[in-house]
Order: structure tokens, then C-alpha cells, then sequence
């Protein structure tokens, strides 16, 4: 588990928001200090409508980023797993309304032999989120903390209900409501899983904060694809030309990457158009059971783009491995070894 930074000097409100509203970044130390003194309970709203907001207006930085999501995960529920963990998961906030993609790729990587350690939450700005489509779907998210392990080691997949893992989120609630706008917050869910997954494959719909969240995964040493459509959508899109950040030894690489060049056509937003959680739950069953069309198009190449990020080699352009898991995510789905995963799952939270 992480630790919050030890602040360089003695910060206060006064000192981070005159910091701040003077456009000056803060250090690593100061933003956790900040998200210390909210996760605790010790800030008044004003005091985190102001910080979020005058960070928002200056822009975040990565070392900010990095302290904010250190300082998060120090005070969540701890839940560690040990061995090889991949996380798939969106920012949320692209305003698409599509299909769960990412639940759908998360089955296919664990119907692949990914181990999957899915962080997620209810629906906050489309009709249905990971944990709605995954009742929907017959798997029970109220499973106590003790026994998500003994979950992910039967059914290869388990699931971090982010309500239950980070409880001080509460004390931000009220400002985050109230103030109606994007915050560090939307992008801090996906960075604060609490098994701390040694891989992630993270969408993010802002353009400008896909990378800071690619240089907090840097920092933190693990293997990961951020990337974002060119549409707008958080996830990788078949619609046109997809920016991804790849994230490997400390390091992080930008790419371009075209779903045709995958052998995959192009679809239209409108093909990948979702509803609410019933809905969307029998779009899941349909692509297990092997219909074909621009939706599995879609959690096929979410899916490669995990598997990539899950493997620990990085030899070969990003196109060829994406290529070679392709090829994975599909055979998952057609030998039925994403609905057995489903199936394990349902079964293993039951009792």
C-alpha cells in the first residue's frame, strides 16, 4: 500500500490555494498533503470547491496527479492480492452512452487467462455503468472484502466495488455535485485501484489528462495503455484514429493506432449506442454467445489492447502485438471461454 508523502515544508489552505490561483504547481507532497486533509475529513466544502476548482483553471500537472492518487489510495480499504493483476477501466465522461466495452473486454481477457481485478462504480454519466451491467448480468458485487481473493481465483476475475474500497470519498461528494464540472476527481477512480494491479488498460475521454494519468502509471512502475478515440470516447474506438500512451519501464511512448489496420472496419458511434443496465446486459450475453458486428469489433480491440499491457514483453511495433491479441480476444469468445469466465464468476459470488 502507498503511503502519503511527507510535505517539503508545512502547507495550508491559504498557501495552496494563493499557490494555485497564482497558476504555480505544487509539489507531489503539497497535493497529497491537500487530499490528505480531504480524505480525512478535515477540509470544508469550500475549501475543496476551491482547490478543485483553481486546479482545474491552472491545469494538473503530473507530480500533482501523483500526489493526489497516492494520498487516495493510502486511505483506501487495503485489498492485497497477491501475483500478476490487469485492471480495464474508463474514465467515464465521454457523453457516448455506449455498451460496458470495458466489462465486455474484461471477461474476454480473463476467458484469455488474464487474472482481472476490475475497479468500477455505478453509472455517474451514462445509463449504465461496470457494477450496473454486472448485476444485471447475475453477478453479486455485495461479496465481503475477505473473499474477493478466493473470487478471483476461481472465476479469474473479481471485482473492486469503488464505494466500498474508498469511503472518504463521502466528504467530497457534496462540492463535486454542487460544482457540476470535471474535477482531478474523474480521472482518479481508474489510478486508485486498491489491489494495485501490476497492469492497466485505462480510457480516458480528455485529451489533455491521458497522458498526465500515463505519467502517474510511469511513476508507480507498472505495464499499461492509456488511450483515448479520436471521437471522444474512453475507450479505443473503431470509428477513426485512436492515441495511445504505452507505459513500460518507467517510461511512457505515444502511438497512433487504426483499428483497419487490425483487419477491424469502421463502425459508427451509433453502433456502439448502450442503454441501461438490462440492456446492456443482454448485449453481453449476445457477444458471449458469438454474434458478430461493431460491438464485438470494439471489445475485441479493448480487449488486445489489455492483453498487450498484461504481457510483460514489449518486443515488436504496438500494431503486430495488438495484431497477435486480436487474435487472443477472439478465440476467447469463440471457444466460449469468456462465457465460462462469466459463468465461474456468477457462480463463485452466489454463496
Amino acid at each position: 500500500m502507498s503511503t502519503i508523502p511527507a510535505p517539503s515544508t508545512s502547507p495550508n489552505w491559504s498557501s495552496i490555494l494563493t499557490a494555485l490561483i497564482g497558476r504555480n504547481d505544487l509539489t507531489s507532497a503539497d497535493a497529497a498533503w491537500a487530499m490528505g486533509e480531504i480524505m480525512g475529513g478535515n477540509a470544508t466544502d469550500a475549501q475543496i470547491a476551491g482547490f478543485l476548482v483553481a486546479l482545474r483553471a491552472k491545469g494538473e500537472t503530473v507530480e500533482e496527479l501523483t500526489g493526489l492518487v497516492e494520498a487516495m489510495v493510502a486511505t483506501a480499504r487495503p485489498l492485497p492480492l497477491a501475483g500478476e493483476k490487469l485492471d480495464i477501466v474508463g474514465t467515464g465522461g465521454d457523453r457516448h452512452n455506449t455498451v460496458n466495452i470495458s466489462s465486455m473486454a474484461a471477461l474476454v481477457c480473463a476467458g484469455a487467462g488474464a487474472r482481472i481485478v476490475k475497479h468500477g462504480n455505478r453509472a455517474a454519466s451514462s445509463s449504465s455503468g461496470s457494477a450496473d451491467v454486472l448485476e444485471a448480468l447475475g453477478v453479486r458485487l455485495d461479496v465481503g472484502i475477505e473473499r474477493l481473493g478466493d473470487v478471483l481465483d476461481a472465476a479469474g476475475i473479481t471485482f473492486c466495488f469503488a464505494q466500498v474500497f474508498h469511503p472518504s470519498m463521502r466528504f467530497a461528494a457534496v462540492p463535486r455535485r454542487e460544482l457540476g464540472v470535471a474535477t482531478a476527481f474523474n480521472f482518479m477512480g481508474p489510478l486508485t485501484n486498491p489491489s494495485l494491479p501490476t497492469a492497466s488498460a485505462i480510457g480516458c475521454a480528455d485529451r489533455r489528462m491521458a497522458p498526465l494519468m500515463a505519467g502517474v502509471l510511469a511513476a508507480r512502475g507498472v505495464r499499461a495503455l492509456v488511450f483515448r478515440g479520436g471521437d471522444g470516447l474512453d475507450e479505443l474506438t473503431t470509428t477513426t484514429v485512436n492515441h495511445v500512451w504505452e507505459v513500460r519501464s518507467g517510461r511512457v511512448r505515444e502511438h497512433q493506432l487504426d483499428a483497419e489496420d487490425l483487419g477491424i472496419p469502421r463502425a459508427t458511434l451509433e453502433d456502439l449506442r448502450g442503454g441501461d443496465a438490462r440492456h446492456n446486459a443482454a448485449v453481453v450475453r449476445r457477444l458471449l454467445a458469438g454474434e458478430r458486428g461493431a460491438v464485438r469489433d470494439a471489445v475485441v480491440l479493448n480487449a488486445a489492447a489489455a492483453l498487450v499491457a498484461y504481457d510483460e514483453s514489449s518486443a515488436g511495433s504496438l500494431t503486430g502485438r495488438m495484431a497477435a491479441a486480436v487474435v487472443r480476444a477472439e478465440e476467447s469468445i469463440d471457444a466460449g471461454r469468456a462465457q465460462s469466465a462469466l459463468d465461474r464468476w456468477v457462480e463463485a459470488t452466489a454463496g
